[in-house]
């Protein structure tokens, strides 16, 4: 018998308003969305796309902070929604969050020694000195030196500080998975590296996987074994990073990844993609292929039917009528091929 995955969202959705009525309007955030993270090999899965495309959504379902209208998440094969006492904290031990803002994270009248010691109290991990112990550890381990961290309150402190002393939080508890939430978004350019960095070598070191959500496409590739790109709250292609970068499938992907800046436009990562011209003001449509508006390949089904993934590789999926020669995904295969483990 297989083990059941650390984390997994199945055909998750979920919608804000509406009324008992109808009459209240009603938003769709996350559209069946399926994930998986297994506990074992670690691994590191982006979840890229625009605003507005779901993935904070997806985050806050993923964490039990926001229950789905319809789908479940699964926390070793039980619902969150119904953990026991003691599953609900272990889940809170092994399933830790690193939020996008560094600044509003923290309580300025603490110094930052209390976001770390919190967790340890909470789950009782070590007193005393070993406490402070764990603590001076934790923070080398993600690149800050103790004595010029601790003591200080959140305002002494660089964002890029703040932001890896979140990480320091997160690992202090040694869970199986970070979910990282445009971690370095708010941090200044020459300080992401340092961080995306030190998050790679949490994932080699200690075995933890991360699924690391992002608008940037360029970080995304830089730290993950496998990518989900959204679009308007649905994923449309999914794979390992490099082929999907290399060679993307759905137009949207080839729009994302054409949009890049190149340091050298004569070595580009892909060909030039040319994208249809949309109607100014168009409302999203109700039916088919949400990217059909923009899309350079439209056929006339794109515009009636909403198209399924397809499977165009063992571990790659692609929502795309192009792509309708290759095998359309049952409902028992969504949450196997997007499990997204490396192979």
């Amino acid at each position: 018998m297989s083990q059941a995955p650390l984390l997994e969202a199945r055909r998750v959705t979920r919608v804000f308003g509406g009324s008992m009525f109808g009459k209240k309007r009603v938003t769709v955030a996350l559209s069946d969305f399926t994930l998986a993270v297994d506990v074992e090999p670690p691994s590191i899965t982006a979840i890229v796309g625009e605003s507005g495309s779901g993935k904070t959504t997806l985050a806050r379902a993923l964490l039990g902070l926001t229950a789905p209208t319809s789908g479940e998440v699964l926390y070793r094969g039980t619902d969150l929604r119904q953990l026991s006492r003691e599953k609900k904290r272990q889940f809170l031990r092994d399933v830790q969050v690193i939020f996008q803002d560094p600044y509003e994270v923290y309580n300025p009248f603490y110094k930052v020694d209390h976001v770390l010691e919190t967790p340890i109290k909470k789950f009782g991990l070590a007193s005393g000195q070993h406490a402070r112990d764990l603590i001076e550890e934790t923070l080398q381990a993600v690149g800050l030196r103790p004595a010029e961290t601790l003591g200080r309150y959140p305002h002494q402190l660089s964002g890029g500080q703040r932001q890896r002393i979140m990480v320091a939080r997160a690992v202090l508890l040694r869970p199986r998975l970070i979910i990282a939430d445009e971690p370095v978004s708010m941090v200044d350019s020459s300080l992401r590296a340092t961080i995306l960095e030190s998050l790679r070598d949490l994932n080699k070191r200690l075995g933890i996987s991360l699924i690391y959500i992002t608008h940037d496409l360029t970080t995304a590739y830089q730290i993950a074994d496998n990518i989900a790109v959204l679009y308007r709250v649905s994923a449309v292609e999914a794979g390992d990073v490099e082929h999907v970068v290399k060679d993307p499938q759905h137009p949207y992907s080839q729009l994302l990844i054409g949009s890049v800046p190149l340091p050298n436009p004569d070595h580009a990562w892909q060909r030039d993609v040319v994208v249809a011209e949309t109607t100014e003001g168009a409302p999203e449509p109700t039916s088919g292929c949400l990217f059909a508006d923009r899309c350079p390949y439209v056929m006339d089904v794109c515009r009636k039917t909403r198209p399924p993934l397809y499977r165009t590789a063992p571990k790659r999926v692609a929502a795309c009528f192009r792509y309708d020669h290759a095998p359309m995904l049952p409902d028992a295969d969504f949450g196997e091929v997007l499990a997204l483990t490396p192979a």
